[in-house]
């Protein structure tokens, strides 16, 4: 279970249910680095990402924690200092944690409570929905160190607010705040004191829908900027079928029809 497995670490605590029913919620917990995605707190956000399909759980929300005034103020830079190439590519080794995220296979929301820089950013990126508080900064400075994003901000970045402005903000690596951030599509809400009730209210209706058109239907989206328009039409109407032979399928026309709320199964 996804809070067993947040008992044995230092960097990364989960709750199940503060947020709502089957809502997890994941913090990052390094304040005295700001979050910075050291070695550690990586294993540890992969190892308690990888046991959410054994949790009773149907949606993620990944923060910071609120003393370390940062959702995560990027990689350490400290271990990136004594890396050479061959240690940085052994490290760069797939999957990372940025893909573990992106591959829950239930929604992933981003509470970004604070800066959200480098590997933050890369992070957020990797998640399904990103709702940041008007204070955020947000960006990718990594070209002031003599280096380039290296999770996977080149390839995600692009595909969530287009090449020009992703040229941008790799290539000066300024940082913008949550207002410029939700007009180019970086994020998708910006909120102030009601920033929790925003995310709770999105985690409560997405956990509220049937587990595995949940996990279907996000695959689904997610192979739209991969797989060009005839390919991603034919996969989703192949997951689609396939959901035809779920019990929940049955019983959430069948809720309809009887004006209820469904009972999920999760087969």
């Amino acid at each position: 279970m996804i809070e067993d497995v947040a008992a044995d670490c230092e960097t990364v605590d989960a709750e199940v249910g503060d947020r709502g029913e089957d809502v997890a919620t994941v913090t990052l917990r390094r304040p005295d680095a700001r979050n910075a995605l050291n070695a550690q707190l990586r294993e540890e956000l992969t190892a308690v990402i990888e046991a959410i399909p054994e949790s009773d759980v149907r949606v993620v929300v990944l923060t910071g924690a609120e003393e370390a005034g940062a959702f995560a103020a990027g990689a350490d830079v400290t271990e990136l200092r004594e890396r050479d190439a061959l240690e940085q590519r052994e490290a760069s080794e797939r999957p990372r944690v940025y893909e573990h995220v992106a591959d829950c296979p239930f929604p992933v929301i981003a509470r970004i409570n604070g800066h959200a820089l480098g590997g933050g950013c890369e992070l957020i990126q990797a998640c399904d929905v990103r709702i940041a508080h008007e204070d955020a900064k947000i960006g990718q400075p990594e070209i002031n160190l003599g280096i380039m994003p290296g999770g996977g901000g080149t390839q995600r970045l692009p595909r969530l607010v287009g090449e020009g402005q992703a040229m941008r903000l790799i290539l000066s690596g300024d940082l913008i705040d949550a207002a410029e951030a939700r007009e180019i599509g970086l994020v998708d809400e910006v909120h102030g004191d009601d920033l929790d009730d925003a995310v709770d209210d999105l985690a409560a209706s997405m956990a509220s829908n049937g587990p595995v058109a949940l996990e279907f239907a996000k695959q689904s989206v997610q192979a739209a900027s991969q797989l060009g328009l005839e390919d991603g039409l034919d996969y989703e109407a192949e997951l689609f079928a396939q959901l035809f032979a779920t019990a929940d399928k049955d019983e959430g026309i069948d809720a309809f029809l009887e004006d209820r709320e469904p009972e999920w199964r999760g087969e």
